[in-house]
């Protein structure tokens, strides 16, 4: 593939022109390989933060390489669907696995994912409690892990969800890639 940069991306794919607030910086961080924790206000953008780095990191690969691909944390099957439903209407090779799938469907993702043929892939943390999904990923070079609605990391919030707790473990298991997590609600825990 061609290597795009990120104003190419934003235009070509999403139909903006320019960035806004701070995407652009944090978007040149994480594709340096960096981390990023990113408190934004619900509607300014922060899944272009992820989402362009996964598609510039895809459109870096070589032919022949073990295919890249982002893998999104999301704790809500709804978003993740409506996301995914977003991006393949751009043209977006995107994907879901969740509980809402049928065995039969979720086969053929795996297989899509092992194939490479997808950049994006949506889960929850949950998700890796299944081996059939650890050996799967394990066929993939895991180069962003984004994780949306960061919040949920807190056992002290509202939202508290166990397996985030786990976040460093499946790190590991990806051989710890950048990590990019976002979240409009932040409380100093």
């Amino acid at each position: 593939m061609n290597a795009k940069t990120p104003h190419e991306i934003l235009r070509t794919h999403f139909g903006f022109d320019t960035f806004r607030g701070p995407q652009q910086q944090i978007i040149e961080h994480v594709l340096q390989r960096q981390h990023a924790l990113v408190i934004m206000p619900t509607g300014m953008g922060k899944s272009l933060c992820y989402q362009i780095p996964a598609l510039a990191i895809a459109a870096e690969s070589a032919e022949g390489d073990k295919q890249p691909i982002t893998l999104v944390l999301s704790p809500l099957i709804a978003l993740m669907k409506d996301q995914v439903d977003s991006l393949q209407q751009k043209g977006i090779k995107a994907t879901f696995i969740n509980s809402s799938l049928r065995k039969h469907e979720r086969e053929n993702r795996y297989n899509g994912v092992s194939d490479g043929r997808y950049s994006l892939l949506y889960v929850t943390p949950e998700r890796f409690r299944k081996q059939e999904f650890l050996d799967v990923i394990a066929n993939r070079d895991v180069k962003l892990l984004a994780v949306d609605e960061a919040h949920c990391i807190s056992e002290w919030g509202h939202d508290f969800r166990p397996d985030y707790t786990r976040l460093s473990e499946l790190r590991a298991i990806m051989h710890n890639p950048p990590t990019i997590a976002l979240t409009a609600t932040a409380t100093p825990e």
